[in-house]
């Protein structure tokens, strides 16, 4: 337990001091006691510096917050649902059914002629086109879930369907122009930095909503660590619970991917770091460590990735594998057995 208090202290204020940390740094220099004025809505000495707080910065960290927890949380849910160390927040095929659907708009939809370029170019066209591929994906999981009793053919059938919407883009990137496959690739690398106060709020209810189905299997996420025959023997509807898990990783990751790209690494490391620091398997704690772990890390990725001082930014995706797999990598290795 004193480990445990001491990990959310600690956290809780590494958490708040990365935060602004994060909205402090940037390609344009702003004195931090500016910083605290902008946030504390007086008025700043540069209405720039105040548009930039308000208009990128602010969004883009709270973005980050939602990404990095939302990921981990559904990465903890496939861990234990499954059974599998390996299992991660896209291991259903959501991220590539949202690939799939950025790949028809981007690639496809120019063959259709002038009848979509409206709508490939409206803001909203990205995120639509990703949602709908990760919708349709899970509806086809949930309905081969419905059929199929064994946990682990869920997982295979997942990848299978990643498998074969992998294999439609590419066939789609083969046909395609080199300005629209860039378009793509661009949105492959994953972004906090593009979306606005009205898209984070769409964000945030997705997120809530998820992280509000997730707290609900706590409880049963506890029982299936001993197997589905105990979780049932204690009253555990495992048929119900594996619908609710695949609704709230398909919410968070789903939309997480919608609104942010494809960002991979965070889902799959967070959950063993946490479990490597709390030492327990309880999901009561694990859920919340995770929530704030998961922030933690995505801060710092975005801080790393904005090169600050510079008018460049890194790949998002990019940054989470590079400086979080080495960590994770000493961490296990530290530990002799991985534990779900």
């Amino acid at each position: 337990m004193k480990v445990q208090a001491n990990y959310f202290i600690t956290g809780s204020i590494t958490l708040i001091l990365l935060f602004f940390i994060n909205i402090s740094l940037g390609s344009v220099h702003i004195p931090l006691k500016e910083i605290f004025k902008i946030l504390s809505f007086q008025e700043a000495s540069n209405a720039t510096w105040e548009y930039i707080i308000f208009s990128y910065r602010l969004p883009k960290a709270v973005t980050a917050i939602i990404v990095g927890s939302g990921l981990a949380v559904s990465g903890l849910l496939m861990q234990t649902l499954f059974r599998n160390p390996l299992a991660g927040p896209y291991v259903l095929g959501l991220s590539s059914g949202a690939s799939l659907g950025v790949a028809c708009l981007l690639m496809a939809g120019s063959w259709f002629g002038s009848i979509f370029q409206t709508e490939i170019t409206s803001p909203y066209s990205i995120i639509v086109a990703s949602s709908l591929g990760s919708f349709l994906v899970l509806l086809a999981v949930l309905a081969m879930a419905a059929k199929v009793k064994n946990t682990m053919a869920i997982l295979i059938i997942g990848l299978m369907f990643a498998s074969f919407t992998g294999a439609v883009v590419s066939i789609l990137s083969f046909f395609s122009s080199a300005e629209k496959l860039q378009q793509y690739i661009f949105w492959s690398f994953g972004s906090l930095g593009d979306l606005n106060w009205e898209e984070v709020s769409l964000l945030s209810l997705c997120w809530a909503v998820g992280l509000i189905l997730a707290l609900c299997t706590l409880k049963n996420l506890n029982a299936l660590l001993l197997g589905e025959s105990y979780a049932r023997s204690l009253g555990t509807k495992i048929t119900q619970n594996k619908f609710i898990i695949i609704l709230a990783t398909s919410l968070l990751a789903g939309s997480i991917t919608a609104f942010a790209g494809p960002i991979a690494f965070v889902g799959i490391a967070v959950p063993h770091l946490v479990k490597v620091v709390i030492k327990g398997s309880n999901h009561f704690i694990l859920y919340p460590a995770s929530i704030m772990a998961g922030s933690t890390l995505m801060l710092i990725c975005d801080t790393i990735a904005q090169l600050p001082g510079s008018e460049y930014t890194l790949p998002i995706n990019a940054i989470t594998a590079l400086f979080g797999a080495p960590i994770v990598i000493w961490l296990l290795t530290r530990k002799k057995k991985i534990t779900l």
